[in-house]
């Protein structure tokens, strides 16, 4: 599933969550790739119908609160609809 950002970071930034309860990555086993991968596949497939796959975007999993996570349930964010710059942090 999907859904907006409560405290989004750009103009289009996403949560895609799994079903599957994983707090973080560090939890996800052999057993999760399809399920990893599929976050990603969504992940493109938002992009594409927000009109982000022709100028770029950007996908991150914060895992550990060193890493800025602060809600335990794995998720991946999607960001767009700005110029983004490197390093992130």
């Amino acid at each position: 599933m999907a859904i907006e950002d409560i405290h989004p970071q750009a103009p289009v930034h996403l949560l895609v969550l799994p079903r599957k309860h994983l707090s973080t990555l560090q939890e996800a086993t052999a057993e999760d790739e399809t399920l990893l991968g599929h976050l990603l596949a969504v992940s493109a497939h938002l992009a594409r119908e927000r009109g982000l796959a022709s100028k770029g975007y950007r996908t991150v999993i914060n895992n550990g609160a060193w890493a800025g996570q602060s809600v335990f349930h794995l998720h991946l964010h999607l960001l767009g609809g700005r110029v983004f710059h490197w390093p992130p942090g």
